[in-house]
């Protein structure tokens, strides 16, 4: 049954990508060998904002997620201390690549999560969606984030 949810997700959300979606600040798509995907996200790109995170959230629609947007790339770390659900966490670089995946962190726990150095942004999404998508690293993601310029997918 999940994984019929899952393919029926990821084939209406790859439909809606070969529609032509527009880049906007509240939409992540990624495509990879293994498809595509879009989600709605909230925007974590002040210091109080990323800061907060998804801290208290109790629950996240299956095709959303938290965008963490930093000024520069730079070394990112994650901690889950009061985020009451576990997250999937993807971190690229500035071109938008996936360099990342951190799967199902748990909820509670404040171990360091070292996504690595040169990471621009952070997806966080419902724990176990990356996998059962096949979302890996290398995958790409388009967002007004990334510099036309130097984007691998740009808007």
């Amino acid at each position: 049954m999940i994984q019929r949810t899952v393919l029926a997700l990821w084939l209406i959300l790859g439909a809606s990508l070969a529609q032509g979606a527009e880049c906007r600040d509240d939409t992540v798509q990624l495509r990879g060998d293994w498809g595509q995907a879009r989600f709605t996200v909230d925007l974590a790109d002040t210091p109080d904002t990323r800061s907060r995170g998804l801290m208290f959230v109790e629950s996240m629609p299956k095709s959303a997620g938290m965008l963490f947007v930093y000024d520069a790339p730079q070394r990112a770390t994650f901690w889950m201390r009061n985020t009451l659900i576990s997250l999937d966490m993807i971190f690229t670089d500035e071109t938008g690549t996936v360099q990342h995946v951190h799967h199902s962190a748990i909820p509670g726990d404040e171990t360091t999560i070292d996504g690595g150095s040169g990471i621009l942004t952070v997806l966080e999404i419902n724990g176990g969606m990356a996998r059962a998508m096949g979302i890996t690293e290398g995958s790409q993601m388009r967002h007004p984030a990334f510099a036309p310029a130097s984007a691998a997918w740009p808007c």
